[in-house]
């Protein structure tokens, strides 16, 4: 008997669910990052052993959406949710408690799929407060996703409860999702970690060209800003951001293809992208509509 299932990670931004996703798989997918909203897309890794895969689905935060990107990062969430045999609802327990998720993720109904409550960042907790929050939620799990610490209790939860089912997919596959997407991902990563205030949240990275068979691979790459006052700030003086985010990215990237890389980055100016469900729609985002909300 094995099984397999789809398990969604949902919860407020920062609550370490791409620290989780990239704990369980055992290498790192999705972006993880101090600053919030920093998963805007779902990120798929699979966890396969003898008996059991699990397709993990990282999701962006929940929030109110302020604007056209927010509503195709709620919908996205709000997808995978509908997708799950598991939802796991992933609480920081250092700063919030767990909440109505059908509420939280603005759902039209509760999900069909069994929720477990997971409680993150225990490790930060005094011993004094631990306990009280095993008497208070006895049938939440806690975790460190940082340390490792109750992920092993976790993932025994976690099977007990997906359906008995064939694999879904190759036993030895990691993520259903192409490596463009990584190293999209990637770019961005490097573009939060390098930049601060609001810059990070207006750039958006698409792969202009993905040369396999080519020795280094070549990479190019269109990272999408705002206004040109962004464009100088990314570039910096003499091109010096620019190459230092290029620098990092590309270490990340070589970790994950296991080759040489050339990373050809360009900054062009994508007026008003976030509010724009056009070029929202261009750059690969689903933005709802009246009809397609669940």
């Amino acid at each position: 008997m094995t099984r397999a299932g789809f398990v969604t990670f949902v919860g407020r931004p920062n609550a370490g669910k791409s620290t989780l996703l990239n704990r369980l798989v055992g290498t790192r997918l999705a972006i993880v990052s101090p600053k919030p909203q920093s998963t805007r897309e779902r990120v798929v890794g699979i966890l396969t052993d003898d008996t059991t895969q699990l397709v993990l689905l990282d999701t962006p935060g929940l929030l109110e959406p302020r604007y056209a990107l927010h509503k195709a990062m709620q919908y996205a969430a709000q997808q995978a949710i509908a997708d799950a045999d598991l939802v796991v609802h992933l609480v920081d327990a250092t700063s919030d408690r767990p909440e109505d998720l059908t509420a939280l993720a603005q759902l039209p109904a509760p999900p069909t799929a069994p929720i477990l409550v997971v409680l993150n960042k225990v490790d930060q907790l005094a011993p004094g407060r631990r306990e009280a929050l095993r008497e208070e939620f006895p049938d939440a799990e806690l975790i460190s996703a940082a340390t490792g610490e109750g992920i092993d209790a976790l993932l025994a939860a976690i099977r007990r409860r997906v359906p008995e089912s064939p694999f879904l997919y190759p036993a030895d596959d990691i993520s259903t999702q192409q490596t463009r997407f990584f190293v999209a991902e990637f770019i961005r990563e490097a573009v939060m970690d390098q930049l601060e205030e609001e810059v990070p949240y207006g750039v958006a990275v698409e792969i202009d060209e993905f040369r396999e068979g080519s020795t280094p691979l070549y990479i190019r790459a269109v990272l999408h800003v705002e206004r040109e006052s962004q464009k100088r700030i990314l570039i910096g003086s003499g091109g010096s951001r620019i190459r230092e985010i290029g620098r990092a990215a590309r270490e990340r990237i070589e970790t994950l293809v296991g080759e040489p890389v050339f990373l050809d980055l360009w900054v062009k100016v994508l007026a008003n992208w976030r509010r724009n469900p056009a070029a929202l729609a261009r750059l690969g985002f689903q933005v709802p509509t009246e009809e397609s909300r669940p």
